[in-house]
């Protein structure tokens, strides 16, 4: 008399496929994430989420920061999450960008995308910059009112969001945004962003030490996110910055603008 067969093992190789699905869906689902924090969530080890993403890499469906240890889903994998993927299409596209702009400018620069009520660094190369006097920015939420990306967000959005936005943070009330939503000042800042055609924050606004310069990069009529320039106020006049810099920031924004229209 033969033995029954138990019930069949799961093959290593669907094990594998379930749980890069679960990895995918958990990236998509939060936006970015380390793999320490997706192996804590999915209760997986390390090994075996980096292997995985690894694997999710090779084959198009996620890519790591350019400048961090954090991981985000593809145009690829567009199907389950559109916001999440036109922000990973547009870091894509500044890494490269960044690191040619970065190693002329020399002061760091900064790719933010809108959220909820503020700027937040996706891209940067603070960690690169021997004169930036910050570290680990990827994913600082930055006021919308008191930093050039704000600014710039605001003054070329479309007019709706632009409303919705201002009437967020109205509802908020931040103390330190009052006097940036007194009307008169604010319509001001945005003429003046517009006429320029570059945001800035020079007077102490919001790090007292640094200032900047901001531009937006727009498609469609949309404005996904912004490319700063920060340096260190003493070291060099706002119209000085305007002169040198607002240009390169310029060709960064239109070249991001290029590649994610092609």
């Amino acid at each position: 008399m033969t033995e029954r067969a138990g019930p069949p093992q799961k093959s290593d190789s669907v094990r594998a496929l379930t749980r890069g699905l679960a990895i995918l869906r958990h990236v998509n689902a939060v936006g970015e994430a380390r793999p320490g924090e997706i192996a804590r969530a999915l209760s997986l080890p390390r090994p075996t989420v980096y292997r995985l993403l690894e694997t999710l890499e090779e084959a198009g469906y996620v890519v790591f920061s350019g400048s961090a240890n954090l991981v985000r889903v593809t145009r690829l994998a567009a199907s389950l999450g559109d916001g999440s993927a036109q922000t990973t299409e547009l870091c894509q596209a500044a890494t490269p960008l960044f690191a040619e702009y970065g190693a002329r400018l020399v002061w760091p620069l900064d790719l933010t995308v809108y959220d909820n009520a503020a700027m937040v660094i996706q891209e940067t190369t603070h960690g690169r910059s021997p004169l930036s006097i910050d570290r680990a920015m990827i994913g600082y939420r930055l006021p919308v009112l008191r930093t050039s990306a704000g600014r710039a967000y605001l003054a070329f959005c479309p007019e709706e969001e632009r409303a919705l936005i201002i009437a967020h943070l109205r509802r908020l009330g931040d103390p330190a945004d009052m006097p940036f939503l007194e009307p008169l000042r604010l319509q001001r800042m945005l003429d003046e962003t517009r006429a320029r055609g570059v945001a800035l924050r020079d007077a102490g606004e919001f790090r007292p030490q640094t200032a900047s310069i901001a531009v937006p990069v727009c498609l469609q009529g949309n404005v996904l996110g912004c490319v700063s320039m920060i340096w260190i106020r003493t070291a060099m006049s706002a119209s000085k910055a305007l002169d040198s810099f607002a240009a390169p920031l310029g060709e960064i924004a239109a070249r991001l603008e290029q590649r994610l229209a092609a």
